[in-house]
């Protein structure tokens, strides 16, 4: 290795391999530079951003655990020390990992998808809509108060804001249809 001292007070330190680390003069930050185009940066605060050059991504380290990684599409996810994950897609879509299995997505139009643990999702639509996805059933709610249930089984259940009901069967029959 090359050590050289420069008149500012930084050192610069090249390796054999072509790798090359510059101290600055007062020591807070360090710069590395790999030969293979990545540079590792260890900055004043202690964040450590790291430029992964084939990728052209950038992994930036933060002293309270936090990490955040820039993709050239725009993508940005943060990955907290708590195990929640936020991912922003470049069309502004986020999705929300949480470390117990929870899941939201907020899209830009304003509909936001929440996905339990066990499955069971749930759809707020911008419209005031609602609809709920569990195993047994889809359920959508109307902002005017009307429900219309589908279950597994093919059945049907719609009740209306006015109060009439209206059950259907799998076979497309109407069951019961009361005012």
């Amino acid at each position: 290795k090359v050590e050289e001292v420069l008149t500012d007070g930084r050192r610069i330190i090249t390796f054999r391999n072509g790798t090359k680390k510059e101290i600055s003069a007062d020591k807070k930050m360090t710069t590395i530079s790999f030969f293979n185009g990545d540079v590792k940066k260890i900055m004043p605060d202690q964040r450590v951003i790291y430029y992964y050059a084939d990728a052209q991504t950038t992994h930036t380290a933060y002293p309270d655990g936090l990490e955040v990684l820039q993709f050239p599409n725009n993508q940005i996810e943060k990955h907290y020390p708590d195990g929640t994950q936020e991912i922003m897609f470049p069309d502004h879509t986020v999705k929300c990992l949480y470390s117990d299995g929870f899941k939201e997505t907020f899209f830009p139009d304003g509909t936001v998808v929440k996905v339990e643990k066990n499955g069971d999702k749930t759809v707020i639509f911008s419209n005031g809509q609602k609809e709920i996805h569990t195993a047994q059933f889809k359920r959508r709610e109307y902002p005017d108060g009307s429900v219309k249930t589908v279950y597994c089984n093919g059945r049907q259940d719609t009740k209306f804001s006015t109060g009439r009901v209206r059950i259907k069967e799998e076979e497309s029959s109407i069951t019961l249809d009361k005012k």
